[in-house]
């Protein structure tokens, strides 16, 4: 090869080296654990996690014994009474402990980590898109049990340290207090999620319950939304197919892949200071 060719060469390996190098940066959306109470700082593996918490053994935000508080009506993580209207029946209660086990454990709500103005949490999720499924099953399993309000975030009477209905407040069946699934799923946490029409398995949903046999989808949604985040801030363009995601290439790569091949052939002499073809 001619010393230009080499020289072009040369310079579009030092282009795509510097893209690669800026990637990581990007990570800070993936596979990250909030600033929240009970959560680990980074996520990892635990040999043991209890019952409905157990899918997210193998990469979790939560610890074994925050799992196994996670299940009990009276837990310690938040002194919180879900048999504050007379006892929640099972069907329902195993859909908060599932909603629990996503919050403490999961590593894939960093798209949607927001800053919190809490005592007790630096932050928060919020507007996690959750598969219609999800919602709409929590929401048939809990319609006829009993609660006094809309916002399970604030405006509890902890008098006796922990929560009960306010003062003046009544009890009312789930379904006069959310009339659709939307509105349980959006308002009961403050729009910690938001209900959408997306299906699990399609890629664009968080799931609450899924097989850990077969993986865990919500490792995928993770990436499309911090994608979709990136590069909102960056550039429009089209978004990728789930199937082709995780080999795209990565967007300071494909802003620098033209002036790179610019580069190469310049010095190739494809360029001439006169138009195409100089000698």
């Amino acid at each position: 090869l001619r010393d230009p060719v080499r020289m072009g060469m040369g310079q579009v390996m030092l282009l795509l080296s510097a893209a690669c190098t800026v990637v990581p940066a990007r990570d800070s959306l993936l596979n990250v654990c909030m600033d929240a109470k009970h959560h680990k700082t980074k996520p990892g593996p635990e040999g043991m996690l209890y019952e409905q918490c157990a899918p997210w053994k193998d990469n979790a935000c939560c610890t074994a014994n925050t799992s196994q508080e996670a299940h009990q009506d009276q837990s310690y993580l938040y002194s919180f009474n879900w048999d504050h209207c007379g006892v929640m029946p099972p069907k329902c209660k195993r859909h908060f402990i599932q909603d629990m086990c996503l919050y403490e454990c999961s590593p894939n709500l960093g798209p949607w980590i927001d800053q919190a103005d809490s005592s007790w949490r630096r932050e928060r999720i919020l507007h996690v898109p959750l598969c219609r499924e999800d919602c709409e099953q929590w929401w048939e399993d809990c319609k006829d049990a009993f609660t006094c309000k809309e916002n399970w975030h604030k405006g509890w009477n902890w008098a006796t340290g922990t929560n009960r209905c306010p003062w003046g407040s009544m009890c009312r069946p789930f379904s006069q207090v959310f009339p659709r699934p939307k509105d349980l799923c959006e308002k009961i946490w403050s729009n910690s999620y938001r209900y959408t029409t997306e299906q699990r398995g399609s890629g664009r949903c968080i799931q609450m319950w899924f097989d850990p046999a077969q993986g865990n989808p919500n490792v995928v949604v993770a990436k499309y939304y911090a994608w979709k985040k990136r590069s909102s801030a960056w550039m429009e363009t089209e978004a990728p197919e789930i199937s082709g995601a995780q080999g795209a290439l990565p967007w300071p790569v494909l802003v620098l892949l033209p002036l790179a091949i610019v580069v190469l052939l310049d010095g190739a002499g494809g360029f001439g200071s006169h138009g195409w073809g100089a000698p």
